[in-house]
């Protein structure tokens, strides 16, 4: 099969190659999976990079999230069949086989069936993003049900997702954004008040239209911590999902006085229990056709590494890679 892979970590024009490899045979409790198209994550270039991991064990083929047909099962797999259209999610997590080749060999938990009524771009696109987002969310659609929720970050992929799920869940849904461009992004996904925290005071602007939030969803809680405890209601939950380089200084008077919580999501640490729960929220907002894909750019396996190279720049929409 043809692969893209990386036998060292470094920068994406150095390390990344398109080789041919034997079509792997999925084990006991394993599902190969034709791919169609692979998504690209930040969390998969800094792999590449070697910000968050070493060197592989021989080789590694990136990128966790994918969409294509089942088309072989390993023994003790029940539930999916050959031919089946599905979605991947954390694939290349502890797993040589990621989603950036022809075929990928996951556990057969990260294969979820992909309703008839979504696309497999909309399938390559959710795994973490998606998944983060309903974790930030609280894993059910009753944590936010008739509550407000500020979405820090709403143009991205995280933050489109957690938009539309609050939205289908029944919440009140404010997102910052940094210019118009992400702007109408942040209201096409169905945000009832966009804020441009570049141009605007965002707490003044967000308790005069909606009053206090409930949940945040936060990707920069250093640059944010002031804004999110200046808006959070009493008992809120500020969700961190993304790492920074700046350590925040986190005001505890503030917090305590709301007697808030921050909790931070980490895909690679939730528990298998949570995971069955967002995957299950996922699926049933995608049959709902709740769920949208973000405007996507495609790549070309062989230009695997100006795809990732797009996405490490900040590249507005989703990154796919057609193998």
């Amino acid at each position: 099969m043809k692969a893209a892979i990386y036998r060292k970590t470094g920068q994406a024009q150095d390390v990344l190659e398109v080789v041919e490899l034997p079509v792997p045979e999925p084990k006991a409790g394993e599902v190969r999976v034709a791919i169609s198209a692979s998504g690209v994550n930040p969390t998969d270039w800094k792999a590449r990079a070697g910000l968050t991991s070493g060197d592989p064990d021989g080789f590694q083929v990136p990128h966790h999230d994918g969409a294509g047909r089942v088309d072989a099962i390993g023994p003790g797999v029940t539930g999916l069949a050959v031919g089946q259209r599905v979605w991947l999610y954390l694939a290349a997590a502890e797993n040589r086989y990621g989603t950036a080749a022809e075929f990928a060999v996951v556990p057969a938990e990260k294969v979820v069936p992909l309703p008839d009524n979504a696309s497999d771009e909309l399938g390559a696109c959710l795994g973490v993003p998606a998944l983060t987002a309903a974790y930030c969310l609280g894993g059910d659609p009753d944590a936010v049900r008739g509550r407000t929720v500020l979405v820090a970050g709403g143009a991205g992929a995280v933050g489109h997702f957690a938009i539309e799920f609050a939205k289908h869940a029944g919440a009140t849904v404010v997102a910052t954004v940094s210019s118009e461009e992400k702007g109408e992004l942040a209201r096409a996904a169905g945000a009832d008040l966009v804020v441009n925290y570049r141009e605007e005071d965002v707490a003044d602007r967000i308790l005069k239209s909606v009053g206090r939030v409930d949940r945040v969803v936060e990707v920069a809680l250093a640059a944010n911590i002031r804004i999110d405890t200046a808006v959070i209601a009493p008992r809120a939950v500020i969700a961190v999902y993304a790492g920074e380089g700046q350590e925040p200084r986190i005001p505890l008077l503030e917090l305590a006085q709301a007697n808030a919580m921050i909790q931070f999501a980490l895909m690679y640490t939730v528990s298998r229990e949570d995971f069955d729960r967002v995957v299950s929220w996922t699926n049933a907002a995608m049959e709902a056709g709740a769920l949208s894909a973000l405007p996507i750019t495609e790549y070309s396996l062989d230009d695997v590494a100006a795809a990732q190279l797009a996405v490490e720049k900040g590249a507005v929409g989703k990154v796919l890679v057609r193998p």
